[in-house]
């Protein structure tokens, strides 16, 4: 599993690095704007409709299509890909209509204090990006396809052109022409599926127009699937409450909390979600055999390499929340007032990066073993400690509150899950795992502390950007130094890779 998340981490890595190319083409043209706020909540709205759907089906999808393949043949596996994929492509078609029908109205709800020009482009944007939801559909399915064949590189790359095309349609709409933004998405959106055809027919999959919904594996999938969706929905709820008060907060308030979230997200998609995604297709294939201890010490991996990336840059990103901000988007349209509310969004994000990495794996653990039903009850308590908080914290916090508000619920919501899971399938090491987390906690501390020091002695003679960059240099260098001291086990374990690698070239 370390390989292969090891090699999903680069590929996303570059791929990221391009998404925050196309986040500082749009910061630099349209800055925090209207005009950002209406192409954001166009893009917010199928993802809430839609997008929940498309995790749902597919954490249900990978275990059923792994179990038929294995007790029934390819054959079977191709023929129930292909009802699955036809019946979830009759459903996006009946969510597009609805939306497409209602188009105003859904905006309105989404964004309560729009109105005007903003409105008015945001549902014109919101039409346009209704048709994505095929591609969603078809890309979710496909990756998990190709995962179960242990295809992991061609799903990953398909980031690179999307965020090209996105990219290319920033800059034309910065011409005049606002609806390229919308237009250039859903060709971005489409290109990942194209990507993905070569590749689905190499391993001789065969597509068909049937579907059959009285399908014993269908409704069993769909049956599993519901709340997983349910659960995933929870999360969407989240974004969308977020967003709908930010609306009314200020005007690029929601472009704010979408900038600081693309950097929450690209630490999600470049450490966890690599992780997640070599680690799930193992953990059901385990499941299949009923083979606990597996499942168990996969998760455990998981947490721990999680826990040693992922908590140092939290601690990194506490630390030079206004400098981070400063140095990616601080120029162009992007002005003084909008890089406050990012940087204030991103330090309060930052403090629920760990809890919702662990969220992620937990949850697959749930997942595998298809019980679905204890992570939707899980995100639906999320959800409800998420809206309170968010009324409370962001009459006093304005765009921040809403941002402690999603990472206090998803510290508590993860917490929650890792004692539900140890209930269902056993007690993990936890003293170990305790031990190993305060010494990466205080290694983190330590660099944090340094580099920041580094930082202010630097930038009072040197320019801003060497010495930004140059002390997270040094911040890394002593984390490192200060791990290998303190003998953490992960470090030991993810060397040991390197070694081997090194060793067969």
């Amino acid at each position: 599993m370390k390989k292969t998340a090891l090699l999903i981490m680069i590929i996303t890595l570059f791929s990221k690095l391009l998404g925050f190319g196309r986040d500082i083409f749009l910061s630099y043209f349209f800055g925090a704007s209207g005009i950002t706020d209406a192409y954001l909540i166009s893009l917010t709205i199928p993802s809430v409709i839609f997008g929940f759907i498309g995790i749902g089906i597919v954490t249900a999808y990978i275990p059923m299509q792994t179990k038929i393949v294995l007790e029934e043949g390819e054959e079977e596996g191709s023929k129930f890909t292909t009802n699955f994929t036809n019946a979830i492509l009759v459903l996006t078609t009946i969510i597009f209509s609805f939306g497409l029908i209602f188009t105003e109205n859904i905006v309105k709800i989404f964004a309560l204090g729009f109105y005007g020009d903003t409105l008015m482009l945001s549902v014109e944007f919101t039409r346009i990006s209704l048709f994505g939801m095929y591609f969603t559909a078809l890309v979710s399915i496909f990756s998990g396809y190709l995962q179960i064949k242990k295809n992991y590189v061609i799903p990953a790359l398909a980031g690179f052109p999307f965020n090209i095309i996105v990219i290319i349609s920033i800059f034309f709409a910065s011409k005049g022409n606002y609806k390229i933004l919308a237009i250039g998405t859903l060709v971005a959106s489409a290109s990942q599926f194209i990507m993905l055809i070569p590749f689905i027919y190499k391993e001789k999959f065969k597509y068909s127009l049937y579907v059959n919904f009285n399908n014993d594996k269908l409704k069993r999938v769909l049956y599993i699937a519901l709340p997983s969706v349910l659960g995933a929905s929870a999360n969407q709820i989240n974004t969308l409450v977020d967003k709908t008060i930010a609306s009314s907060i200020s005007v690029g308030g929601i472009s704010a909390l979408n900038y600081a979230d693309r950097l929450n997200i690209f630490i999600q998609s470049l450490f966890v979600l690599s992780i997640v995604t070599s680690m799930y297709p193992i953990i059901s294939n385990y499941a299949s055999i009923n083979n606990i201890k597996g499942i168990k010490e996969t998760i455990m991996e998981a947490i721990s390499i999680i826990s040693l990336v992922v908590i140092p840059i939290t601690v990194g990103a506490i630390f030079f929340s206004k400098e981070i901000i400063t140095l990616l988007f601080g120029r162009g349209a992007f002005n003084e007032q909008a890089i406050v509310m990012t940087s204030l969004a991103l330090f309060y994000y930052s403090f629920g990066m760990w809890g919702y990495g662990l969220r992620e794996i937990l949850s697959r653990g749930f997942y595998s073993i298809q019980d679905t039903k204890t992570p939707m009850l899980n995100a639906t308590f999320g959800v409800v400690i998420n809206i309170i908080l968010n009324i409370i914290l962001s009459k006093y916090m304005g765009v921040g509150g809403l941002a402690l508000a999603t990472s206090i619920s998803g510290s508590i919501t993860a917490l929650l899950l890792y004692i539900s899971l140890q209930k269902k399938i056993g007690y993990f090491q936890n003293r170990k795992l305790i031990i190993s987390l305060i010494k990466i906690l205080i290694a983190s501390l330590i660099m944090g502390t340094i580099a920041k020091k580094s930082f202010e002695l630097m930038s009072n003679s040197i320019n801003f950007g060497f010495s930004l960059i140059a002390s997270i240099f040094l911040g890394v260098l002593v984390y490192f130094i200060a791990i290998f001291i303190m003998k953490i086990e992960e470090l030991n374990n993810i060397t040991t890779i390197f070694k081997n690698k090194i060793k067969k070239a």
